[in-house]
This record gives structure tokens, sequence and C-alpha cells, in this order.
């Protein structure tokens, strides 16, 4: 369904919880559309960068996809960025973890309980649970 709605252009409907990524398929070499919850926002190297967690864990088609091919496009809103994927080391991802449980506690639970993680609400859990899951940071490839 999100998908239909950022096609319709009601991307600005997600308030920027959601993304639509649209990254190459590294099987067929087809774009492929892949809606997805942005766990931060914010600025690399002063280029925008939107960061998405796979609840999948790596074996997740379109975090194989952006391994193969990093290059893909970000709909945001009604905005379309060109953008690079950066896979982000363990540590980071705890830290955006727990920054996340602090803003949405109940999403945050349920991806951490998606990915066999139980965590008892306290930040250390989740910057345990946080490492075990892999980010991604979508950047801007043009200011």
């Amino acid at each position: 369904m999100p998908v239909h709605l950022f096609r319709m252009g009601l991307g600005p409907v997600f308030r920027g919880r959601l993304l639509l990524l649209v990254h190459t398929g590294r099987l067929t070499g087809e774009p492929r559309r892949t809606p997805l919850e942005v766990v931060a926002t914010g600025r690399v190297d002063g280029r925008r960068a939107w960061t998405v967690a796979s609840g999948a864990g790596e074996r997740a088609h379109w975090y194989r996809d952006l391994q193969e091919s990093p290059q893909a496009v970000v709909q945001a809103g009604r905005g379309y960025h060109a953008v690079s994927a950066r896979f982000l080391p363990a540590e980071e991802g705890g830290a955006l973890m727990a920054g996340y449980a602090d803003r949405h506690p109940r999403t945050a639970r349920r991806l951490c309980a998606s990915t066999g993680f139980t965590v008892d609400g306290g930040a250390e859990g989740y910057r345990r649970a946080g490492a075990s899951i892999p980010f991604v940071a979508l950047v801007e490839e043009h200011s």
C-alpha cells in the first residue's frame, strides 16, 4: 500500500517516517521499490541522509541489492533524491537504536522483537539489539 501512496504523490502523508527506496535488483537488474521506515535523518559531510534498518537482517532483498549496487533513489515526501548507501558499523547502529527507542518506544520494541531481541526498555538493551541490526545511511549524492 505505501508504494501506491508514494506513486500517487502522497508521500507527505507519512510525515517523514517512511521513504520509498528505488534500487536495482541484483539478480534482474530491474528497478525495485521498497518502503522503509526512517530511523533517523541528518547530514553526512553536509549532505542529507536518511538512516534505515533492516528488520530482516542482512538477508533482506533490498539490503543485498544495495550491497551489490549502492546507488539508489529515495522518495521522501514528494522529493526524489539520488543517494549512495553507507553500511553502518555495529557501534553506530547501537547508538541509533537507543535514540530511536527514546523517540518511538513501541516501534523500537516491535523492531527488536522481529529480529529476535527482547528488550526491557532500557537504553543498554536497545544499544545491544541495535548493534546486531543492520543499519544503512542513504546519503544524498549532491547537496
